[in-house]
């Protein structure tokens, strides 16, 4: 995974999916998922910030999932609202912020 460090990894199919979620839990980094739409107005206004935050943070995993392109993926976080933010450790929920935010809600 380190060709993908400091960047906002696009998952388009569920095996992207599958194969970014299992390296995150594996690597018990935290990890942002970006559920967005294309359509998404907010969305499009917090991508490069999003993509600055994942280069300031090579800590941290940043994925990005379209709700229209995996339906099943965003049904399973029961994603209601976009943008929504779910941050996972190991694999497990530990927050999620639902709508656009200052970058300050995101740096602890």
């Amino acid at each position: 995974m380190e060709s993908e460090e400091g960047q906002v990894i696009g998952c388009h199919t569920v095996d992207q999916w599958k194969e970014h979620f299992e390296k995150a839990r594996a690597s018990g980094k935290l990890t942002v998922v970006d559920f967005t739409a294309s359509w998404c107005g907010p969305c499009r206004f917090i991508a490069p910030i999003l993509a600055d935050m994942a280069k300031k943070t090579p800590h941290v995993i940043f994925l990005k999932v379209d709700v229209d392109e995996l339906k099943s993926v965003a049904e399973d976080y029961k994603v209601e609202a976009m943008p929504t933010f779910v941050f996972l450790k190991e694999g497990n929920e530990v927050d999620r912020v639902v709508g656009p935010r200052k970058k300050n809600c995101f740096v602890a």
